[in-house]
């Protein structure tokens, strides 16, 4: 009897390591399904965030209709700064973005600096250069909106809605968010671009 009893035993134990080998390949499974997901979004944030950046740049220089009138772009006589940092009304440094409106160097800088995150950030290459110069240019613009005013130099309201949280913030912190995460692997150039030797020796340019 006890020779016939070892092959019903042995069919038992068998179902229950299928058992749980099944629940393992669930998990690992919905693990992997996770990391796709995030992965996904993620790259979604970044060429949203780049393309922010990139079609800036293009309306400000052909004058698209949209935040820069037609016949108003850069390649029209049309400076990218004066109208925005001449109309600075509120902060410490509206005198100085006064200074700095129309002047070529600015008009550059800013405009270098949009095509050059855009295109990164689009593309998924150097995204650590693009965040901190991203971050640095959303903190600059932070300052001549000056959201924590009430109220513009003039006594009239300035209408912001949030004393610190505003889109450059948001613009900041996504930069930050993808360039951590490096999120350009996923439908973008990061991965063969972080295999070209002087990234692979200077990691700060992934």
């Amino acid at each position: 009897m006890a020779v016939h009893e070892h092959p019903h035993r042995s069919p038992g134990f068998h179902l229950s390591f299928r058992r749980n080998r099944t629940g393992s390949q669930i998990a690992v499974s919905a693990r992997t399904g996770a990391h796709a997901v995030g992965a996904y979004a993620l790259a979604s944030l970044r060429l949203l965030t780049g393309f922010v950046f990139l079609w800036a740049f293009l309306d400000k220089t052909f004058g698209f209709g949209y935040a820069t009138a037609s016949g108003k772009g850069w390649i029209d006589g049309g400076s990218p700064t004066k109208g925005f940092l001449g109309s600075v009304a509120a902060g410490p440094m509206q005198s100085t973005f006064h200074s700095w409106a129309g002047d070529a160097w600015a008009d550059w800088l800013f405009m270098l600096g949009l095509l050059g995150i855009g295109v990164a950030v689009m593309t998924g290459v150097a995204l650590h250069l693009a965040a901190v110069a991203g971050t640095a240019m959303m903190a600059l613009m932070w300052i001549a909106e000056w959201p924590p005013a009430r109220h513009l130099s003039d006594g009239a309201p300035s209408m912001s809605t949030n004393p610190f949280a505003d889109y450059h913030v948001i613009y900041a912190a996504a930069l930050i968010a993808v360039a951590a995460a490096g999120a350009g692997a996923t439908w973008g150039l990061g991965r063969p671009w972080a295999l070209l030797p002087i990234v692979r020796d200077h990691t700060w340019l992934r």
